[in-house]
């Protein structure tokens, strides 16, 4: 990128609202700039619960407005990214002293009407003895209830996300931090560091927009020499991943003694997620991992309620990641809102900044389209918002039946399993074809890393989804690090050093 470029909108923060606003955006016309310092979703928006829901609990809070607004983000991301989103059936095992039967009935009632147009099956009552639902579950365990939400690959929706902005005029930079901004004449000058070249470059823009997640204190203040009115609190939330618990393609959502939910859903074909917890971070955020005590939380959740027992060493795989939830001094991290709020920091004659605290990823739709209505008063008058009904890229799969698509893409390819037909259709949609066009053979598609990805998917990764690492294309981009051994992995390295690719992430 040559110096002093100017943009409209200088974004920091590659997670899911960064690129959010980045594609609305450059849909409007607006020229776009984002810079992420490590790789898209490589902290926060890759290490969710994996889920697009309006969040149960948050009721009991009486949330009621962004239980709607999430409802009906759910309906919409489902239209749009119909690879990546994908409906799933919960069972609510019900146990009469977490809470009384009417207070489960009313809330799913709520749940059920307050979005708009759902297609999702609605709520019910279950007796576990004659369904199947209560095969795993422990035998004084006798109904229940079952709603419905959907699943999410929550870092390919980021990913995705990203491409449809560059492919509309943004311009993505992985590997560039902000290292300082300043307002002079109207506009902002930014000077920004590459990592691959180790040097700065300065752009004007006429906009910045914070979106840093756990990072947005430090970008105000040591960045861009301000403080916000609002704050963040950073939670850390841990996920454990064991072999297949049970058959089935339901989830669970298991109450704990202290009242939240713990979810236990089917993750790709042969393993089962469960997660999260809520634990105050006090460190500076950064790369986090799950510690005994959170692992021993959700085995015994779990363990409450399957015949099936687990303890850490089922464990295969865990994560974590830091949330920067919105401070609205709640009494413990649990009960901290998923709502969000836009700062905007601008006198009349001042370039916007514009800072997002808070958010989930089933909202990042609905508050890219609030934070440019933010930013028009100072912009001037903008296109009018678009994202509502446009697929992401790969999500026109006709009629939305991925089960159909899916098998589509088995017959066009025979010599690709099913399995892994399933997982190209999923993560790529209809754009399935520009990775595989012209492959005619298993052997055209070239060396096999570990579950199934390919030295053809590895490069299309590398070249079109800005990959840089081993850990982005097992981790954030595919998903088949849990199928890879060490052995994959080191010839994975091997391959990228090769090629000029790997890169160690930066962590500060």
């Amino acid at each position: 990128m040559s110096a002093n470029e100017a943009f409209d909108l200088l974004i920091v923060g590659g997670g899911i609202n960064g690129v959010g606003i980045a594609r609305d955006a450059a849909g409007r016309g607006l020229r776009v700039l984002l810079v992420e310092k490590a790789g898209l979703a490589h902290y926060t928006s890759s290490s969710t619960t994996k889920l697009v829901h309006g969040g149960l609990r948050y009721l009991e809070y009486f949330k009621f407005r962004l239980v709607r607004e999430s409802l009906n983000e759910r309906e919409r991301l489902l239209s749009i990214a119909p690879h990546l989103v994908t409906r799933l059936r919960f069972v609510l095992p019900y146990k009469s002293w977490l809470r009384p039967a009417w207070a489960v009935r009313l809330g799913l009632f709520l749940y059920d009407r307050l979005g708009s147009r759902s297609t999702l099956e609605p709520s019910a009552a279950v007796r576990f003895a004659a369904s199947e639902y209560g095969l795993p579950l422990r035998r004084n365990i006798r109904r229940g209830f079952a709603y419905s939400d959907c699943a999410v690959d929550d870092s390919r929706l980021v990913v995705l996300t990203a491409k449809d902005a560059a492919e509309r005029g943004a311009v993505v930079r992985v590997g560039h931090r902000l290292v300082r901004a300043a307002r002079e004449r109207g506009l902002w000058r930014a000077d920004i560091d590459c990592e691959t070249t180790q040097q700065a470059y300065t752009v004007s823009a006429r906009a910045i927009v914070n979106a840093a997640g756990p990072w947005i204190s430090s970008v105000l203040s040591k960045c861009i020499g301000t403080i916000s009115r609002q704050s963040v609190r950073l939670v850390k939330g841990s996920h454990i991943v064991v072999r297949r618990l049970y058959e089935g393609d339901h989830a669970y959502a298991l109450q704990h003694t202290d009242r939240r939910l713990v979810f236990v859903i089917p993750y790709r074909d042969e393993f089962t997620l469960i997660g999260t917890t809520d634990v105050p971070w006090q460190d500076e955020p950064g790369s986090a991992a799950i510690t005994p005590a959170e692992t021993e939380y959700l085995c015994k959740t779990v363990n409450r309620y399957f015949e099936r027992q687990i303890g850490p060493s089922d464990v295969v795989w865990s994560y974590a990641g830091i949330r920067a939830l919105w401070d609205d001094e709640a009494s413990n991290a649990s009960a901290v809102t998923r709502d969000y709020v836009l700062d905007v920091d601008a006198a009349e004659d001042q370039a916007p900044l514009l800072s997002v605290f808070g958010g989930k990823i089933t909202t990042y739709r609905r508050l890219a389209e609030l934070a440019l209505d933010k930013l028009e008063s100072h912009l001037g008058p903008l296109a009018p918002a678009w994202t509502l009904a446009a697929p992401l890229p790969g999500g026109d799969v006709p009629g939305g039946d991925m089960k159909a698509f899916a098998a589509e893409v088995g017959r066009r390819w025979p010599f690709i399993d099913g399995p892994q037909a399933r997982r190209l259709a999923h993560a790529y949609g209809t754009r399935v074809s520009r990775l595989l066009d012209g492959v005619a053979s298993r052997e055209a598609m070239g060396e096999d890393f570990g579950g199934g990805l390919t030295r053809i998917e590895v490069d299309y990764l590398v070249r079109e989804e800005w990959a840089r690492s081993a850990d982005d294309l097992y981790w954030r981009h595919s998903k088949t690090g849990l199928q890879a051994s060490p052995a994959d992995r080191q010839r994975l390295v091997a391959y990228l050093q090769a090629n000029g690719q790997e890169r160690p992430a930066r962590t500060g």
